[in-house]
């Protein structure tokens, strides 16, 4: 009975301290929202925080949280203000980790990534949703290194815990990684979203409590592909492992579960060993509104399950049976019709009335003869390549190299750690150099380290057959981290040379493939472990072998046309239309002019932009156009690097509410502070690619 009285009395304690704790935190949890208020309204005027995001305003639970530009408040313990300084905090201990749980999964953080894509016309609409769960017995802050398209336009930014949502704020790097370090130390949930290359980004989430989770959602916007007769939606599910040249201290390393640091890149991706899996899966939904009846759906890539609901309609679903993340999702789908229309999409904002328009090569250029060709092939040789990619690649080769006419010339060069040659130039395409080149095809192995700039080198440096066509092609899977020194190099030794990129293997680094075609005026294909590569080999050297429609100027039918990108129109393929953002001043035209060279003579062809429908109106579209800014800017600080540029493309982004290098995403709960320590740092592993060897990724 005594002890009964003790544990009553201890009980009635506690319940009034509870009381009393409760009654003191009411008033600076209301200040917090009210303060959030206030600084809404000093940064958009007086529209309450409700009717200005509209998506938030059922319920008492839906927050947004504002961080005032300007200089920083002393503040110390209100999160509306930041520490000009931010202690340095401990390196992450896995070992301090005790799960919850035991069983013959890796515990993880990331429980499920959840993927939902519309289609209209040709711009996707995707929102991704990453789904934490904390099955540790310590508070933890989760960091993910994941990919998305090179072309992906980042535009909103939710955190989601229990009902409450939270919608983040864009804002210059520095200053959201301040705020979110000041967030954690106070206990504060936040999450914070960086991109640390065009195609690669990084997400944290700081103080998942013990058995609970967080929701974090982000949306972008991006232009689809259309390659020989189909659409194509790609989404990238895994980031494949980066070599790094020896004294490259800026790229992406690859470590093993457990063992961060060893690297020495600021961005570090951990892989699973090859008996290791994680319960992260991933699920994945696509809407496609095609306005045209949909002729076929393919996707080598997974195993997906597809409804038609309208001969214009279809949607495609991740099958259970294939939702692990190691690998890109490749959809393609043809619509009816040899080839689609010219279509332009366009958007009206305040500030003006943004444009993009598909413009797609006349079927004359088919016609023109083919030129002969100088085809230097550059093939990828180091230990990412080895196995199932290598053999892709000389499977497309062999192909390539049957086909060769008698009047072409060849050359073969390998790099891994270093670049060798065939021979010393070209050689003519005659019966005994193709066996010659057949025989040094089957000796090449993979392994080393990805040296592409050696094979750059040695492939742009010889002298040029003006005679001849001179088209590099470039089979690789990209894996390397050094890529604004590849890019460089290709602006500098490209000359009058085409580049065709040829990308092979599951997880391939489209954007550097993407752009070191763009600067070599070519264009890039790629080929999954799926994938049968013949035809997609024989459309791609067809397609290489016929003078391009070069020179290409636009006549805009008297329509005031300006923000231009690609600035310079690059040139025109068969089956490879090619999409131009800007804006206009005036109403669109109801066509356009192209104008350019076939071979050696001028050609000019007439194109109707939507005349029966009428431009069609999309939000996205000034969202796509800020993106491709911010991609001109980006190429023109890899190779002029100024602090112009940096603050050009800074001002663009926080403008437009598009994600760039230099800015982040920074969602916090301002309302809720975590009991306890900001916990350990746990980093979220995941599986090498489909057909990449776990031995030759891994820094060990």
């Amino acid at each position: 009975m005594r002890s009964y009285r003790r544990a009553l009395l201890w009980i009635t304690i506690a319940f009034g301290l509870g009381l009393i704790v409760c009654g003191l935190m009411l008033p600076a949890l209301q200040g917090s929202r009210e303060a959030a208020q206030l600084a809404y309204e000093r940064q958009y005027g007086d529209k309450s925080m409700e009717a200005r995001a509209p998506a938030l305003a059922p319920g008492p639970n839906a927050q947004l949280w504002v961080i005032e530009k300007g200089e920083p408040t002393p503040a110390a313990e209100g999160i509306g203000g930041y520490q000009p300084e931010v202690e340095e905090q401990r390196p992450p201990t896995q070992g301090e980790l005790r799960a919850v749980r035991e069983d013959k999964e890796v515990p993880l953080p990331l429980k499920h990534t959840d993927v939902h894509a519309s289609v209209e016309a040709f711009l996707a609409t995707v929102e991704v949703t990453q789904q934490y769960e904390n099955p540790f017995d310590t508070k933890i802050e989760a960091v993910y290194v994941f990919p998305l398209p090179q072309s992906a336009a980042v535009t909103d930014f939710l955190m989601k815990i229990g009902d409450r949502t939270i919608r983040g704020v864009i804002r210059e790097k520095e200053e959201a990684k301040r705020i979110y370090e000041q967030a954690k130390r106070q206990g504060y949930r936040a999450s914070l979203l960086t991109q640390e290359r065009p195609n690669i980004f990084r997400q944290k989430v700081a103080n998942i409590e013990p058995g609970k989770g967080i929701d974090v959602s982000l949306t972008y916007f991006n232009p689809l592909r259309y390659v020989d007769g189909g659409f194509e939606f790609v989404f990238p599910m895994v980031v494949g492992p980066r070599f790094n040249p020896p004294g490259h201290t800026d790229g992406v390393g690859a470590v093993a579960r457990g063992k961060p640091g060893r690297s020495g890149h600021p961005v570090e991706v951990q892989y699973l060993a090859p008996d290791e899996r994680s319960g992260h899966d991933i699920g994945l939904t696509l809407e496609i509104d095609a306005g045209v009846s949909i002729e076929d759906i393919s996707c080598a890539s997974h195993v997906v399950d597809v409804q038609r609901p309208a001969p214009t309609r279809a949607t495609v679903s991740l099958s259970p049976r294939d939702t692990l993340p190691n690998k890109d999702f490749v959809l393609r789908y043809a619509v009816a019709g040899a080839k689609p229309k010219t279509a332009i999409l366009t958007h009206e904002a305040e500030d003006g009335r943004y444009f993009a328009l598909l413009l797609v090569p006349p079927a004359e250029l088919t016609d023109v003869p083919r030129m002969p060709r100088e085809m230097v092939f550059v093939v990828d040789c180091s230990g990412s390549m080895s196995g199932e990619p290598l053999a892709k690649a000389k499977a497309a080769m062999r192909r390539c190299l049957h086909n060769l006419d008698e009047d072409d010339t060849f050359q073969i060069i390998r790099f891994s750690e270093s670049a060798s040659a065939l021979g010393g130039a070209p050689i003519p395409a005659t019966t005994r150099n193709i066996k010659r080149g057949l025989r040094y095809l089957d000796s090449l192995r993979g392994q080393g380290g990805t040296m592409m700039i050696e094979g750059i080198k040695a492939a742009l440096d010889f002298p040029h057959d003006e005679e001849r066509l001179r088209i590099v092609s470039f089979m690789t899977d990209g894996y390397i981290g050094n890529e604004a020194d590849i890019l460089a190099a290709v602006k500098e030794k490209v000359g009058s040379a085409r580049i065709f990129s040829f990308g092979v293997g599951s997880s391939v680094n489209r954007y550097l493939l993407e752009r070191m075609a763009k600067m070599g005026r070519g264009t890039a294909a790629f080929v999954g472990l799926r994938d049968d590569a013949a035809d997609k080999v024989d459309a791609f050297y067809e397609r290489a072998s016929r003078p391009a429609l070069a020179k290409i100027h636009i006549d805009w039918g008297g329509a005031e046309v300006g923000d231009l990108y690609p600035q310079a129109i690059p040139d025109l393929f068969v089956g490879r239309p090619l999409l131009v953002v800007g804006r206009f001043s005036s109403d669109p035209p109801a066509q356009v002019r192209i104008q350019g060279r076939m071979g050696t003579r001028a050609a000019e062809h007439t194109l109707a932009l939507n005349p029966d429908d009428g431009p069609t109106d999309h939000p996205g579209i000034r969202t796509v156009w800020a993106r491709w800014r911010l991609a001109d800017l980006h190429e023109q600080q890899i190779t002029a690097p100024s602090d112009a540029l940096r603050e050009e493309m800074t001002e663009t982004s926080l403008a437009y509410r598009v994600l760039c290098r230099y800015t982040a995403f920074l969602a916090v709960d301002s309302l809720e502070p975590t009991a306890g320590d900001h916990g350990v740092t746990v980093a979220v592993p995941v599986p090498t690619p489909e057909g990449v060897r776990y031995e030759t990724t891994v820094a060990e």
